[in-house]
């Protein structure tokens, strides 16, 4: 009978041992708090050359995507229309300043004889007449002449600003300017280089709040510019202009910043990010962002206790740094959070909780017996 009962009885099924995970200890830091922006480059003093007379390019002296300097010559118009324009105009003066000599004579000649009226008064006043009308048309005819002597000097087109300019968008013996101002060119200063971005209202008021915590003017904050190749720009930047209102339709604010480009590597047009340093902030406490457990819109961490049991427990996370978050409320220095093997993680469970060095000497010694036992 007791051998027919003891081939009954179950076998007994083993314990599996306690879940392994990765934990970190939480302890107080210093964080340097930053916020990137993205935007493009620009010019701080772009001019469009243009033609301000009509006529036909007869010279083209510069060379194209070099640095110009303010009063050089550009480019050169037929003069000879401009010439003959002007010496007509001096004819007309001359002419005017003639009659209005002759008419002066006339009133010398007329005023003796008036005043013992051996005249009409109405020829003296006639001849009055005729001097003011004389001399109205040596200041029309001298303004034609003004007019022709500016119109030959925009013959030559000189850079108006010293920069670098670009490809000329004219050539040799083509008609400019006429019926309009046409571009001939563009002269763009590199140093210093101009940084444009819209930043959202939302970020601006976080910054903005973040550097009064600080003690920090968001104007003075230095700035890094990073270009497109990952690469650092060796200068800092600083803010020299913020809007005055936000855009309604797109809720950003445009933000400008400075930057020195001596080397004139920096150009219009390219695309950067700007890094704000807005300052070090003491005694911060932050957990990875692999550690959190996000559930209907809040946050938790799983905590170990002494006796290596876990725990799920809401946190209010702050500003991300990195690949951490800041944590504002809900976790003490010295507490132990999983930071890997969330997904093992129960309520009260025990598990075997290692650091992170002993963590991943397992993960290694597991996958040595998995391919040893591979047949």
């Amino acid at each position: 009978m007791s051998l027919w009962f003891s081939s009954c009885e179950k076998p007994q099924v083993a314990v599996p041992p306690p879940p392994f995970v990765e934990v970190m200890a939480i302890a107080p830091s210093d964080v340097s708090l930053s916020t990137m922006l993205i935007g493009q480059l620009d010019s701080s003093d772009t001019v469009e050359v243009r033609a301000r007379v009509e006529g036909f390019v007869e010279e083209i002296p510069f060379t194209e995507g070099t640095e110009v300097k303010q009063g050089e010559i550009l480019y050169l118009i037929d003069k000879k229309p401009f010439i003959e324009r002007l010496a007509g105009a001096k004819g007309m003066l001359s002419e005017s300043m003639a009659a209005l000599r002759k008419y002066e004579a006339d009133v010398a000649r007329l005023r003796p004889l008036a005043e013992k009226n051996a005249i009409p008064q109405q020829d003296l006043d006639n001849a009055i007449a005729a001097v003011e009308v004389g001399k109205a048309g040596v200041e029309s005819a001298q303004a034609r002449v003004e007019s022709a002597q500016l119109d030959l000097s925009y013959c030559e087109i000189k850079a108006p600003t010293s920069g670098l300019i670009g490809a000329s968008l004219v050539g040799r013996g083509e008609l400019v300017g006429k019926g309009q101002a046409t571009q001939l060119a563009t002269i763009s200063s590199l140093d210093p280089i101009w940084f444009y971005c819209n930043v959202a209202e939302v970020d601006y008021l976080k910054s903005r709040e973040r550097s009064k915590v600080l003690d920090r003017k968001l104007e003075d904050l230095p700035l890094t510019l990073i270009l497109s190749n990952g690469v650092e720009h060796p200068e800092k930047g600083r803010f020299v202009f913020i809007d005055r209102a936000v855009n309604a339709k797109t809720g950003t604010l445009r933000i400008r910043a400075e930057f020195s480009n001596k080397e004139k590597t920096l150009r219009p047009g390219m695309f950067a990010r700007v890094r704000v340093d807005i300052g070090t902030r003491k005694d911060c406490l932050q957990v990875p962002e692999r550690a959190l457990v996000s559930l209907q819109g809040k946050s938790f961490v799983w905590i170990v206790n002494a006796d290596n049991q876990c725990s799920l427990r809401p946190i209010a996370v702050g500003e991300k740094n990195g690949a951490n978050y800041l944590i504002a409320e809900g976790i003490q220095a010295g507490e132990r959070i999983i930071v890997e093997g969330i997904q093992k993680a129960r309520e009260g469970v025990v598990v075997n909780a290692m650091t992170a060095a002993q963590y991943a000497a397992f993960k290694a010694k597991n996958m040595a017996e998995k391919k040893t036992t591979k047949p």
